[in-house]
């Protein structure tokens, strides 16, 4: 680095002249004759030496003109230069972008609620979709007032709270099976439905906006309920999913260790019967169990790795074994886990006497959630190549919210 730099603001400017010529002609250099390129080295060189010396404005000024002239006669002029100019900044931070999300910390969004209470998924006031396996949660629809659009959107961004009223402008049914949420990046930007004839479009909805509100089932048929004019088809409170930065650098020099919640990509698990919108997803769980280790669940809500019995001593799991054995277990709230005797469909740990070990080279997660989780209880292992990486920081929404803990920033357990 040249001292100079620091000590004259002549220096600064003439470095930045040279650096902003040079740029220039190494573009244009298959384009430009010999002599062209002769042309322009010299006064760049000159100036560069000039720079590096004793301090002599006059003769550093000199020198900038004779680079901006020999510029403007060798070098080709280039269409739309303010155009081109902003289209190399915007490439570059794009690579950065795409750099950064592949290499270091990649966005996530949780849209269920398999890790609450550490990490809340989408909740919403109703909620007609299915609750747990095998059963449903049919609550009534509520009574609340819609705040105006200006406090509706500040709660937003502050708090992920969001409302939804849908007014039914033409009696009719649901007509066509509904299409997916458009989406941008990680963001659902709208979902549009029609009934009686008429095209409703709403704007940021939560995951399975449509299934929470009755509208559709899990397969996507449509309610067959006739709708009248004048009708709130949808009266929706919603709290948005916890939005995480998940890094990926520590999994390049070490393995996942037991307890850290990783995230992981759901592709090619044998145990897993996924539909054609359903693959290649990614979830988001706590890993419970290495490669080669043998597993069961207790009934006293334990897991029980190699004889070895966890509890709120093991590491990452303070939170998870702080439940009240005196209670049953709970939704969204620090219960342990839970074996088949108490959540149907866990074909892997039916109960206390099933043992199950991990193959080679994979892995065992479960949700904290555990009444309310799609984990390795139902479909199993999954390859340590599936690991995207752990969770580090929630950076939205800001922890503003009235039923839910804060988790906004790192250090989840």
């Amino acid at each position: 680095m040249n001292v100079n730099w620091f000590l004259s603001r002549t220096v600064r400017h003439a470095l930045h002249l040279r650096k902003h010529v040079w740029r220039l002609l190494s573009a244009q250099r298959d384009l430009l004759s010999p002599e062209a390129i002769r042309m322009l080295e010299s006064p760049l060189q000159e100036l560069q030496k000039t720079c590096a010396g004793p301090v002599d404005r006059k003769r550093i000024e000199a020198q900038m003109r004779n680079v901006e002239n020999a510029a403007n006669k060798w070098l080709k002029s280039q269409p739309h230069p303010v155009l081109r100019e902003n289209v190399e900044v915007a490439l570059v931070v794009l690579a950065v972008f795409l750099g950064i999300r592949t290499f270091i910390a990649q966005p996530f969004k949780i849209p269920t609620g398999s890790m609450q209470p550490t990490l809340y998924g989408v909740t919403s006031t109703p909620d007609f979709q299915p609750a747990g396996v095998g059963r449903s949660d049919l609550r009534p629809q509520p009574d609340f007032e819609v705040p105006n659009v200006f406090k509706r959107v500040a709660m937003y961004w502050l708090s992920g709270l969001a409302y939804y009223r849908v007014v039914c402008e033409a009696d009719g049914v649901m007509e066509t099976r509904t299409d997916e949420p458009t989406r941008f990046l990680m963001f659902n930007l709208k979902q549009t439905f029609v009934v009686g004839g008429r095209s409703y479009t709403v704007w940021f909805p939560p995951e399975r906006f449509l299934q929470r509100a009755g509208l559709v089932d899990r397969e996507g048929q449509t309610n067959p309920r006739q709708f009248k004019a004048g009708e709130d088809m949808i009266k929706m409170r919603a709290y948005g999913g916890d939005h995480l930065f998940v890094e990926r650098i520590t999994y390049n020099f070490r393995r996942p260790r037991r307890g850290e919640i990783v995230v992981f990509e759901t592709k090619d698990i044998e145990g897993m019967a996924q539909t054609p919108s359903e693959l290649g997803q990614f979830y988001i769980k706590r890993l419970v169990a290495l490669p080669g280790e043998k597993v069961s669940i207790g009934d006293d809500r334990h897991l029980i790795i190699n004889g070895q019995r966890l509890d709120a001593s093991t590491t990452h799991f303070e939170n998870v074994y702080s439940f009240d054995p005196a209670q049953p277990a709970g939704e969204s709230r620090y219960s342990g886990h839970v074996n088949g005797k108490l959540i149907r469909g866990a074909r892997y740990f039916p109960d206390e006497r099933s043992e199950f070990s991990v193959p080679p080279g994979h892995y065992l997660v479960m949700g904290d959630n555990t009444l309310n989780s799609y984990d390795s209880r139902f479909w199993g292992p999954f390859r340590q190549e599936n690991v995207i990486g752990r969770s580090f920081a929630v950076f939205w929404p800001f922890g503003f919210q009235e039923t839910r803990p804060n988790r906004w920033g790192w250090g989840l357990r």
